[in-house]
């Protein structure tokens, strides 16, 4: 059995050209204006997810109704964020609803 061994220069030529190629192709490929319920942030209210009921939550641009429930069940929350720290929902589905939603601290 032969191995062939390519000198690093060359490895490292290979990779910058297949960067290259490959970074236009990545950026064409995403969509250059932002979906409705994107622009849609701008007119509506923040909803309190420690507060809001099923639903207000539905009510949000992005938001089912069974993530909208999964977000009742595991209240409260200290800040928005610790609805994707926690597991609460998708990296996807807080990407949608980041802007229209707000965390009050509940006081005792």
């Amino acid at each position: 059995m032969t191995y062939v061994r390519f000198h690093p220069q060359f490895l490292s030529a290979v990779t910058v050209v297949a960067f290259t190629v490959a970074a236009p192709m990545h950026w064409a490929s995403t969509p250059q204006s932002q979906p409705a319920f994107a622009r849609a942030a701008a007119t509506s209210e923040l909803v309190d997810i420690n507060m809001a009921s099923l639903d207000q939550l539905i009510k949000i641009p992005g938001l089912s109704r069974s993530w909208a429930a999964r977000i009742i069940r595991f209240r409260p929350y200290r800040g928005k964020n610790e609805l994707l720290d926690r597991g609460i929902v998708t990296a996807e589905v807080y990407a949608r609803i980041k802007d229209h939603i707000i965390a009050h601290r509940i006081r005792n």
